[in-house]
């Protein structure tokens, strides 16, 4: 199945690409595809049972949205040393156990852009440190409460509902 592309557009934190691909059958289509380094996200789960959520103002919806702590990888960046650099910068945490909950991509029908899931634990404060085009206010909710959010469509982030899902099915709560 060979490709081309061409780039369309080169950005901060994107590259839009026409890559032309061929299916198994022989038949070629072209497609308008986002390069993206990927990124990380992580579920700052309190030994409470209380979650720690954002909420983020995104130009792109237009308004303030719920999410968890997640960013960009940095070139060269390893994943958990992004999640940790978004624990911090975001939530104002750091901490001393870092679990996996898989990844997805984020909009696959245009999308090469990947974001890695991961639950932190054994949680401390540390400085918030937003960035310049961040306004963030994180908040803590218990566990169950976040998920029924995302039943009543409160909380509609993909990235956040999927980590609250797979959290919840990892400790076990009944949903």
């Amino acid at each position: 199945m060979r490709q081309t592309k061409h780039l369309l557009y080169r950005g901060k934190i994107l590259d839009l690409y026409r890559e032309t691909h061929r299916f198994p059958d022989g038949h070629a289509a072209d497609f308008e595809i986002i390069h993206h380094p990927g990124g990380c996200a992580v579920l700052p789960l309190h030994a409470d049972g209380r979650v720690t959520l954002l909420r983020q103002y995104r130009p792109a919806a237009g308004r303030m949205v719920v999410e968890i702590p997640a960013g960009r990888l940095e070139a060269n960046e390893f994943e958990l040393d992004c999640v940790r650099r978004e624990l911090a910068e975001e939530a104002g945490l750091s901490a001393g156990r870092i679990e996996s909950l898989g990844s997805h991509f984020s909009a696959v029908g245009y999308s090469r852009e990947r974001v890695a899931l991961f639950l932190a634990r054994d949680l401390s404060a540390c400085p918030l440190a937003p960035e310049e085009d961040e306004w963030i206010e994180p908040f803590t909710l218990p566990l169950m409460e976040a998920v029924q959010a995302v039943q009543r469509g409160e909380i509609d982030d993909a990235k956040t509902q999927l980590a609250l899902l797979l959290c919840a099915l990892h400790e076990g709560v009944q949903i």
